[in-house]
């Protein structure tokens, strides 16, 4: 089982091996992977953090409104193709495209690692890749409300890799307009999991948003499952099953 939501310091890593998983981390700046495959592969892991994040970087320089617009913006005929995902989630999710920077890069990790490993769980700051052969859970982090720890998400073997990502106005660094304790998107396209998150997330301001939230967020083509918590309350639709822990 792996943890869902980020927060400082990351005590819910687990970094116990098993006989189907290493377990490894690799820190590139800013991104935090905790990765699992069938071999340690923090080299080819750096690597390809590097990779993706000189495309953004390069998307920055060349357009700062690339990393400060919290709306959705154009494409340009010179983004790269990890650009381009970002932007065309933000535009769906109806924000600006660095809301979708940390599933992007754990697709992006994610993919590649698969020639190495037939199974792979990439996190990255709560942004969750994964693809595997058998079930997992994933288990709820949400700061102080009585759900946190206590509810997972049971996920299923997928021939096709998959994306949970989350979103917090209460845990973690990340930035958010809302006071959800915890907004979870499941898509196949994650950085569009990351981005809807992230708006289902400025969403809940009390209570009766959640459901209003939740109906909005799995209504965006693409969108596979969603569940928000704040404190005694949840709301979840769309394809996931929910399991005690």
């Amino acid at each position: 089982m792996t943890s869902l939501f980020v927060f400082e310091p990351r005590t819910y890593r687990d970094f116990e091996g098993s006989e189907r998983f290493k377990t490894f981390r690799v820190v590139v700046e800013t991104s935090d992977l905790y990765v699992k495959a069938h071999s340690l592969l923090e080299p080819e892991t750096e690597r390809l953090i590097r990779e993706c994040r000189s495309q953004i970087e390069w998307s920055i320089a060349r357009r700062p409104e690339f990393l400060t617009s919290l709306i959705p913006i154009e494409e340009d005929p010179l983004d790269s193709p990890v650009v381009a995902r970002m932007i065309r989630a933000g535009k769906k999710a109806g924000t600006g495209p660095m809301a979708a920077v940390a599933g992007t890069v754990a697709e992006f990790v994610g993919q590649a690692i698969l020639k190495l490993s037939p199974e792979v769980i990439v996190e990255n700051g709560g942004d969750i890749f994964l693809k595997v052969a058998f079930p997992v859970v994933v288990g709820l982090f949400a700061g102080d409300s009585p759900f946190s720890g206590r509810i997972g998400i049971r996920l299923d073997s997928n021939p096709i890799p998959l994306g949970i990502c989350t979103s917090s106005g209460t845990v973690g660094p990340s930035r958010s307009f809302g006071i959800a304790d915890a907004a979870v998107v499941i898509s196949k396209d994650v950085p569009l999991a990351d981005a809807v998150a992230t708006a289902l997330g400025n969403k809940v301001r009390s209570p009766r948003d959640l459901r209003k939230a939740v109906e909005w967020a799995v209504n965006v083509p693409g969108v596979d499952g969603v569940l928000a918590v704040l404190g005694d309350t949840i709301a979840a639709l769309g394809e996931l099953e929910l399991v005690p822990l």
